[in-house]
């Protein structure tokens, strides 16, 4: 893998939400709540660590669409034509060569896509542990900064 590129993580949205206890919680109270609170968690991910993200969850009735989260977050849903493993291995086969392409799945055709094309893998429960760690520096970060005022 060429270190140079800049980097992109793809994060099967919906892969990740029924991997996660917390989220599956929330998914089962009412559906919004897990997408809103995995942006939130990768938003804030991204915005310490400065890693580009992307997160495909499965969905809206039309055409894939793609919105972007006031941090930066690349968020897309597929339509009803697509699901979002396509999605992530259209994106990957297509920016393979010209990004550094991770995905965050425990979806093992979708990992292997990935692969294929030259990207890397990261499982559901590596990507918790990823945001964890951020979760505890940015919070070390911030009381360090506090007790110098």
């Amino acid at each position: 893998m060429n270190e140079s590129l800049p980097s992109f993580l793809l994060v099967d949205g919906n892969n990740i939400i029924h991997a996660w206890p917390d989220l599956l919680q929330l998914h089962r109270k009412r559906h919004g709540l897990a997408h809103r609170e995995l942006i939130t968690r990768l938003s804030e991910y991204q915005g310490f660590t400065g890693e580009r993200l992307v997160v495909v969850f499965d969905g809206r009735k039309g055409q894939t669409t793609e919105e972007r989260d006031p941090g930066g977050l690349q968020i897309f849903y597929s339509g009803g034509d697509r699901t979002a493993d396509e999605v992530i291995e259209r994106l990957a086969l297509k920016y393979a060569d010209i990004y550094r392409i991770s995905v965050a799945t425990d979806d093992r055709t979708v990992q292997d896509v990935v692969v294929a094309a030259g990207g890397e893998e990261m499982s559901s429960l590596a990507l918790w542990d990823r945001l964890q760690t951020s979760e505890s520096q940015m919070k070390d970060w911030l009381k360090k900064r506090r007790r110098k005022r």
